[in-house]
């Protein structure tokens, strides 16, 4: 057989087929390194990596300040700052940024629908004119309510329990009316709360222990409680130390800005009433109810009001009252009303708290308190002797949300024996936070499951984890009032919950799962909203807020703008705001935040870059009203 030459096609194969072997590698090389690359630019360029400078305040003292060490200059890529340094189809109105002018410094207390002018319109009997009443389409806002001249970011937390500044809520009415009472004292520049008011007169703290040489306060099986007719809610400010937290709510009435006085000193509170509508919580929320001398005509109107604070009490609740009628013997010549009426009323009221079958536990002094059944076996048989009030034909005990008042019985869940608890008995706080509550664990909410709770609580866990690393004031203290505007099961707030802040937790009417009550069950607190419509509060009241896919739930069903502009209304100057959303969303949200003097970048997911939902961080600046605006 000849030999084959050295040059043959057969001699050069092995040679080419390593070439190609080699230029494949090197090709997957190069996509594998590019990809990688791409990868890491990304995440490098939408991540905030804080860098901590020390800057004097106006009032001396060292504040952190947070800045972000990229280069770029885009509208997706600018510098946040989360630190205070003044103290001391998406259905939107235009694509194009719009810039908002500020409202007229005469609305920097404005709210949309507790506004007195609006009110006088309606009727006065039931107090009907304190409930929310929202203005039209034609009558809403399209400017930035300003922060008044001077304003500076309130005191931290706990030091805000006790002061306020002045120039942040320029009222002296309450300091003078209520001067004997202790509520408020005005200190030179600054507001001072003693812990006074009506009924404790020598301070919440004092009176706060006779209620727990009375009922236990302190062993975990209250955590929840509802105030009404608040005052400055000195009483819910002094039980947060010993972990009960209050949801205080009174009217926008004569007594000037008390709400927005309980909000700056870092204690949760709500504008509202109890009137003709149903109170925005669901039933069995609260562990206790409270009343000092709140002026609620608690035996008038077939016992109505107090029907309402038993539908809102869990089973085994307590209800406190001070003030008339009780201890009148003592009191009836400074309130001024007569012997009879006083004793006519306390018997009423005594008799109401028999027919809602409550057993009264204690009068003692200045205080009485009873106690809701831990089911309605009993009360369902004492139907018989007593006429009124019935027991509520409808299990739709939970719509709290424009909807009117009945004057029967809000009925309890059935029960196989007398000794258990209507729903569910509750863990003790703290294990009551993380444990399966019982409208899950009994399937009350259909679609929600064990499982499903305990992933949410891991996942939020995660995200808050994430959260810290992007805006590391978070959890130090710069925070303190935060809100939830679409809440779900309470994750979020749980995940916070060993901080110095608190969660005012939202769950938007209309939404797929109503998880208020599980929120409630964990120990927190929270209320219905439409977000369509304006928050129950004043401007200026919260530090940050976080908005979960609130704009995709929205997006189709109002102007979006709007929700926006409310966010900056209740957003204090220099706060933070957290959007999660897809990409076309918070693009369009950026857009429109850019015209409100707001600054934002936009991260990625915790999990990495290639997730479709991202984060949109934003910081609403500092500016105030000019007192030379005309008016």
């Amino acid at each position: 057989m000849a030999k084959e030459q050295s040059g043959s096609p057969k001699a050069r194969q092995p040679v080419f087929q390593r070439m190609r072997i080699t230029l494949t590698i090197g090709v997957i090389g190069l996509c594998v390194a590019s990809y990688i690359l791409g990868a890491w630019r990304g995440t490098s360029t939408t991540s905030i990596h804080p860098s901590i400078i020390y800057t004097k305040s106006q009032c001396g003292e060292s504040i952190l300040r947070t800045s972000s060490n990229s280069s770029g200059r885009s509208s997706s890529d600018v510098r946040l700052d989360f630190q205070a340094h003044h103290q001391v189809s998406f259905n939107e109105s235009s694509l194009v940024a719009e810039k908002f002018p500020p409202c007229q410094l005469k609305y920097s207390e404005y709210t949309p629908c507790q506004d007195p002018r609006r009110a006088r319109k309606f009727p006065k009997t039931m107090m009907q004119y304190r409930e929310r009443h929202c203005p039209r389409k034609e009558e809403l806002f399209r400017c930035l309510i300003p922060a008044p001249p001077k304003y500076k970011n309130p005191f931290k937390w706990p030091q805000c329990r006790d002061f306020a500044w002045y120039d942040n809520i320029p009222h002296r009415e309450l300091s003078i009316e209520k001067a004997v009472q202790n509520w408020i004292q005005v200190e030179g520049k600054r507001f001072r709360f003693p812990g006074g008011g009506t009924m404790f007169p020598h301070g919440a703290d004092a009176y706060i222990d006779d209620i727990n040489a009375l009922i236990s306060l302190t062993d975990g099986n209250i955590r929840t409680a509802l105030d009404t007719g608040c005052g400055v809610a000195s009483w819910g400010a002094y039980l947060i130390k010993r972990n009960i937290i209050t949801m205080s709510f009174a009217p926008r009435d004569s007594h000037e800005a008390q709400v927005q006085f309980a909000l700056e000193r870092g204690v949760p509170a709500m504008i509202g009433v109890i009137s003709t509508e149903r109170i925005p919580y669901p039933a069995r929320s609260f562990d206790m109810a409270h009343c000092s001398r709140c002026l609620i005509p608690w035996n008038k109107f077939d016992g109505i009001y107090l029907i309402e604070v038993d539908r809102v009490l869990r089973p085994g609740g307590y209800w406190i009252l001070s003030g008339p009628p009780i201890h009148w013997k003592k009191y009836f010549k400074g309130w001024e009303r007569t012997e009879e009426d006083l004793k006519q009323e306390q018997d009423e009221i005594e008799d109401l708290a028999k027919r809602l079958c409550w057993k009264k536990v204690v009068e003692k002094d200045d205080l009485a308190i009873w106690q809701k059944p831990i089911n309605h076996i009993e009360c369902v048989n004492s139907r018989k002797i007593y006429e009124t009030p019935q027991i509520c034909k409808s299990n739709d005990v939970d719509s709290a949300w424009y909807k009117k008042m009945e004057t029967c019985i809000s009925p309890l869940p059935d029960v196989n024996s007398e000794d258990e608890v209507a729903g569910g008995a509750l863990e003790k706080w703290p294990k009551r936070a993380f444990a399966v509550p019982p409208r899950i664990s009994r399937g009350s909410v259909s679609g929600l499951s064990t499982e499903k709770f305990q992933e949410d609580n891991k996942v939020w866990a995660e995200r808050v984890d994430y959260y810290k690393k992007l805006i590391p004031p978070l959890t130090k203290g710069r925070y303190r009032n935060v809100m939830d505007m679409n809440a779900g099961m309470g994750g979020f707030a749980a995940a916070l919950m060993k901080y110095p802040l608190w969660v005012m937790n939202v769950v938007p009417s209309g939404s797929a799962h109503d998880t208020l009550g599980i929120i409630y069950e964990r120990g927190f607190i929270g209320t219905y909203q439409d977000w369509c419509e304006a928050f129950s509060t004043y401007p200026r009241t919260y530090d940050f807020i976080h908005a979960d896919k609130i704009f995709s739930f929205y997006q189709d069903r109002c102007d979006v703008t709007y929700i926006l502009l409310e966010m900056d209304r209740i957003l204090r100057p220099e706060g933070t705001v957290i959007f999660r959303d897809t990409v076309e969303v918070l693009v369009k949200i950026q857009s429109i935040t850019e015209g409100m003097r707001w600054k934002s970048q936009i991260m990625d997911h915790e999990s990495g870059p290639f997730n479709p939902e991202k984060i949109l961080v934003a910081v609403k600046t500092y500016w105030t009203g000019q007192p030379t605006q005309k008016q």
